[in-house]
């Protein structure tokens, strides 16, 4: 494991800073000698113990990495629709429900206090590993024991087998914690590059090649258990980390498991209505319903994906850097420009969705699978609710202010469940989607106040930061369904004709949201030109200096060197 000292946490602050969006010079950011750092960092050889410029990377990584990832879950999404049907697909997400749900006992909240923390790191992820490997074991059995209950949840023998055979997953989730959590405070941007790609090849390899060989629903069994083994060799190779270099405590784990607990809390109240979510559409529709909600809140979820990993996967760290060196007025600042941008591409992709998503769905997975289309739009909210709650979850746990997270918990559960059950009794699958989305808008308006308060944002800006795009894209969107339904028509068209015809509507969309966005607000689409030009910039410099450092070939023949 690398230790670094505090002046490269502070450079890493500084970095992470820019990289939440500091594209205007108008605050001078405090400045700090990039020259590599001097002992006591310990560092691999060859290594120069710069960690500003991992931060520097880590964002485009993060992006490449999750395209590379999401074009090949894509391509196993697709794969798989066309292989299996929603019975299974529907069959899969019941049986591995109660999994889902003990994930959350598995860690516990530790790996999120030992991101946190500041002092002794190595005791702490000793205490983490340990608790949390006897926590898998616990819960792995626990799930066991329960597999026949959700076969008779569902009234399906196979779905109760898969719930047993599922059950490992949890033993394997437990030894992810610590390197995890230890490559995520180094901002690591190998984890990016490698973990996430790798975990997504495997089980699509391995899905697709059981499932075109006839094994059904658990192709999608062993597929999954195959990206876990990956996922769990490669995050121990990349943070080099080993049990034995601490000394675990009970008392260590309490101040881990204090930090962590209102963490808990709330992904319990996730996976929770996860679970019930499940069980309400399984039950009282059918597998094959329950199959096209998972498919089209998988495809609802991409933009979610993209803004959550590229975006929040080093607020967490950068936020809690800021706040330790206590300039709240910096803080604010990275807060606004956070969710500023978040809230600009959440609103581009949401719009999209709802414009384009069944038509997508429909052209990619086939016409079998148009409801799950109709889910997708249903739940087009759902991005803009959770690149809110995003930010805002991590700006409130960088501030050490986790038990405001219970009211994000109580109202996400409360209102979740709620929401649910009036939208199935009324509008079936489609009201399950609405249930859904809206339920995750309003849980990001409150997570969004939570948050502002922390931060000690003024309502005025806030609005300022997120206010413009919303209207930008509710045009954009009222141009682009006229365009679609009355003119473009893809679905309808044959495939390749179809999909040109997508792409015809969602650049029109594009342009015109900018363009709108442009109007309302100027400086954002300055600022995001300014971000590119400057990433542009970077690249070129980065591509001058490895030419610098690779001798031209030419120089060492015969006839120039003499």
């Amino acid at each position: 494991m690398h230790r670094f000292d505090r002046e490269d946490r502070d450079r890493a602050t500084v970095r992470a800073y820019e990289l939440i969006g500091r594209w205007d010079d108008t605050v001078e950011l405090p400045r700090y000698d990039l020259a590599p750092p001097a002992p006591p960092v310990e560092a691999p050889p060859g290594d120069d113990g710069n960690l500003t410029k991992r931060i520097g990377k880590v964002a485009a990584a993060s992006a490449l990495a999750l395209i590379f990832g999401e074009l090949v879950s894509l391509a196993q999404t697709v794969a798989l629709a066309r292989l299996l049907s929603p019975d299974e697909v529907g069959m899969f997400a019941a049986g591995t429900v109660i999994t889902m749900l003990l994930t959350t006992f598995v860690e516990g909240g530790l790996r999120s206090g030992l991101v946190q923390r500041d002092e002794q790191v190595a005791d702490a992820a000793e205490t983490v590993f340990r608790a949390t490997l006897v926590n898998g074991l616990a819960v792995t059995l626990g799930a066991l024991a329960a597999a026949p209950v959700i076969g008779l949840l569902f009234h399906n023998r196979t779905i109760g087998t898969i719930a047993a055979v599922t059950s490992g997953f949890l033993l394997l989730f437990s030894l992810t914690n610590v390197p995890e959590a230890l490559l995520q405070r180094e901002f690591s941007v190998k984890r990016r590059i490698i973990v996430g790609p790798a975990v997504s090849v495997s089980f699509a390899v391995v899905s697709v090649a059981l499932a075109a060989c006839g094994f059904g629903v658990w192709s999608m069994v062993v597929g999954t258990y195959a990206s876990y083994v990956v996922w769990v060799v490669a995050v121990w190779w990349l943070a080099r980390w080993r049990p034995g270099r601490g000394h675990a405590s009970i008392r260590m784990w309490r101040e881990l498991a204090r930090f962590g607990s209102p963490v808990v809390v709330n992904m319990i109240g996730a996976r929770v209505q996860t679970m019930v979510e499940a069980a309400v559409v399984g039950r009282g529709l059918n597998s094959a319903s329950l199959g096209f909600y998972r498919y089209g809140q998988r495809i609802a979820q991409i933009p979610v994906r993209f803004i959550v990993e590229v975006g929040a996967v080093s607020l967490f760290p950068a936020f809690a850097r800021i706040a330790e060196d206590g300039d709240p007025e910096r803080l604010a600042a990275a807060y606004l420009r956070a969710i500023r941008l978040t809230t600009v591409g959440a609103a581009l992709l949401s719009g999209l969705i709802i414009v384009f998503g069944e038509q997508t769905v429909v052209l990619v997975f086939g016409a079998r699978w148009r409801e799950a289309g109709t889910v997708v739009v249903a739940m087009a909210g759902l991005g803009l609710g959770k690149a809110w709650m995003s930010v805002g979850e991590e700006a409130i746990k960088g501030a050490g202010r986790t038990a405001l997270l219970n009211w994000q918990t109580m109202v996400e559960l409360g209102l979740g469940i709620s929401l649910l059950l009036v939208g199935i009794k009324f509008f079936g699958l489609i009201g399950v989607g609405l249930a859904t989305s809206t339920t995750m808008l309003i849980v990001g308006v409150v997570v969004t106040i939570l948050a502002r308060s922390v931060m000690g944002v003024r309502v005025r800006d806030l609005l300022r930061a997120v206010g413009p795009p919303l209207p930008a894209a509710v045009i954009a969107i009222g141009v682009s369904w006229v365009l679609e339904h009355r003119i473009l028509h893809s679905d309808a068209r044959p495939i390749a004709l179809g999909i040109g015809m997508l792409l015809v509507g969602v650049l029109a969309f594009t342009v015109l949201y900018l363009l709108v966005l442009y109007v309302l607000a100027p400086d954002i689409v300055i600022g995001f030109a300014r971000l590119a030009a400057r990433l542009t910039a970077r690249l070129r410099r980065n591509g001058r200096a490895r030419r610098a450092i690779i001798p031209d070939a030419r120089l060492r023949t015969p006839r120039e060197t003499n």
